[in-house]
């Protein structure tokens, strides 16, 4: 079991940037593939960003890339995104999630959903324009 707790959402304006953390709990955090997952009012849940157990494998959706940037520092059982130029269609409720990774796997397994078998409650960011 992995608990996750995610922090550092809020209100900002178009342009500007915010830190999400993510801090895991409850188990062996270097055996797990993390990721970024947000949701946008009415919208689908989407891929944001994910990071291999070893940080060694890391994917951005094209929707953030070159935008954003995901760290992991598995001394601490963090997970970070650091997003800047953020736009309005940035907005939505952001997930964590972890996922019992593997040698073998690659790009398109980290980028399911149905993939993560844990989830934080998420963190509302908010972009105004």
């Amino acid at each position: 079991q992995v608990q996750l707790v995610e922090s550092g959402g809020g209100l900002v304006q178009a342009g500007g940037s915010l830190r999400l953390s993510c801090t895991a709990s409850g188990s062996t955090f270097s055996r797990y593939a993390m990721a970024w997952f947000r949701r946008a009012p009415g919208k689908e849940r989407e891929f944001a960003a994910s990071v291999s157990s070893g940080g060694d494998k890391i994917s951005y959706a094209d929707s953030v890339k070159g935008r954003f940037t995901i760290s992991r520092d598995n001394a601490y059982s963090l997970v970070t995104l650091e997003m800047n130029s953020l736009k309005p269609d940035d907005t939505a409720v952001y997930y964590c999630a972890a996922l019992p990774d593997r040698p073998w796997y690659s790009g398109t397994r980290y980028h399911s959903a149905r993939e993560y078998d844990y989830w934080g409650q998420g963190t509302q960011v908010t972009v105004s324009s």
